[in-house]
């Protein structure tokens, strides 16, 4: 892996196969003044093709038109920028850098985290970058959160950097009330983004993280498009760097836990028609090692040919999506996604054709849900919540005994070292 001294160089003749990781130790920079989490060299991967279930949208942001010209390669490749353009190794918290989401809304999967900003919850100790999942009982008391003592929770305000940033699913504003089976959302927790301070079309970008140990915990490094050029999501695209569940690893259930992370794009022209699982792959480690017990480089090559998704250096890909393989995502979506041909092509103009969506802005998120009403979870039974349920967080709140033991300290928390990202020039 080239270093932001360098210049890095990509071929664009893309390839499907992923190679094993090289026996020696990451090149990633190594800050001795770090704490004791160490880096963990990846061994021989295995990769499994069963995909995650499709979220629901996020909000979109306003749409802007980019009208930006494609890009070409000089002498069939591109090369990144030798330096960073944007870069944190989490020194200090600059939230000049970093936007917090302040919402109830539940990611659109009516998660059971209540995202907040404040340095419970997201935190930066010895270089390292904490976002931690915590009980909201520790907050406002156990009765207002189960409705015991029935309890509106209003998170709107005027103060810039705490006033909620989500309506959408009573993200603003929900009550609790036990006699009705509602409850406020059981968990607090962080989702941080660059949306103010950097986003970026085509590049690299790694992220050098430890991602959390705990039942029922879902923690991600992705990315959203800065102006919805394409329309509501999935429209307009997503790209998921990485996610993986809290869970240990369970020989019941292969790659539900702490084992496997997936990388996954999220295209088409409505919710009910998303092309997500032509553009997903799983990677997971050998029996008895876990993603858990160390930091791994989670790494995007994008350009406007091709995104890959690597972990720990560049040649290890997981996901290989070369672009003009169906001539554009829409005959993708038609020939292998099952959309009707008879659709609207939400890709009308777009500045690289084969790429789009995925030829305009995108900024960084970083954050760590908890459960779900889809089915990102698979039911199983210690499952404390059945999926699609009404009363899914209120079910997941009452049988606490059950997971909260697997909850251990700082463990809970994705440890950030650093996030790095490269234009290309």
């Amino acid at each position: 892996m080239q270093g932001p001294e360098h210049a890095s160089t990509v071929s664009t003749k893309t390839s499907n196969k992923t190679k094993k990781p090289k026996k020696t130790k990451p090149k990633t920079k190594k800050v001795s003044s770090k704490t004791s989490t160490k880096t963990t060299t990846l061994p021989t991967p295995t990769t499994s093709s069963k995909p995650p279930t499709a979220t629901a949208p996020p909000t979109s942001p306003t749409q802007t038109a980019n009208p930006a010209v494609c890009p070409t390669s000089s002498n069939g490749q591109y090369t990144f920028c030798a330096q960073p353009a944007f870069t944190d190794e989490f020194d200090t918290f600059d939230l000049s850098k970093w936007k917090h989401e302040i919402t109830m809304s539940g990611g659109g999967n009516w998660e059971f985290e209540w995202y907040t900003n404040n340095r419970t919850n997201s935190f930066v100790k010895d270089g390292l970058l904490y976002l931690k999942p915590t009980l909201t009982s520790d907050n406002i008391g156990e009765d207002a959160v189960s409705g015991k003592t029935p309890f509106t929770m209003d998170i709107n305000g005027a103060e810039n950097g705490v006033h909620c940033t989500d309506p959408s699913f009573y993200g603003c504003s929900r009550g609790s009330d036990a006699g009705a089976g509602h409850i406020i959302n059981p968990i607090q927790s962080a989702r941080i983004s660059t949306f103010n301070s950097f986003s970026m079309r085509y590049g690299r970008v790694e992220v050098k993280a430890q991602i959390p140990s705990g039942d029922w915990i879902w923690p991600a490094i992705w990315m959203m498009p800065k102006y919805a050029s394409y329309g509501n999501w999935p429209s307009s695209g997503e790209i998921d760097i990485m996610e993986s569940r809290g869970n240990k690893p369970d020989a019941a259930y292969p790659g539900q836990g702490t084992e496997t992370f997936g990388s996954t794009l999220h295209w088409g022209p409505s919710y009910q028609y998303n092309g997500w699982a032509q553009t997903h792959k799983d990677r997971s480690l050998p029996s008895g090692q876990s993603f858990a017990d160390g930091l791994h480089v989670y790494g995007l090559e994008w350009t406007p040919e091709y995104i890959k998704t690597y972990v720990d250096t560049p040649d290890n890909v997981v996901l290989n999506v070369p672009f003009s393989a169906d001539g554009s995502f829409w005959n993708k979506g038609v020939t292998k996604a099952g959309f009707p041909a008879t659709f609207n092509n939400p890709w009308q103009a777009p500045s690289c054709p084969a790429a789009a969506p995925f030829d305009q802005e995108f900024y960084i998120i970083l954050n760590v849900a908890v459960g779900g009403t889809n089915d990102f979870f698979a039911e199983r039974p210690n499952k404390p919540w059945k999926a699609g349920s009404s009363t899914a967080a209120a079910d997941f709140w009452k049988n606490r005994a059950q997971w909260l033991p697997t909850w251990k300290g700082d463990n809970v928390a994705m440890k950030v070292d650093s996030v790095k990202a490269w234009k290309l020039c």
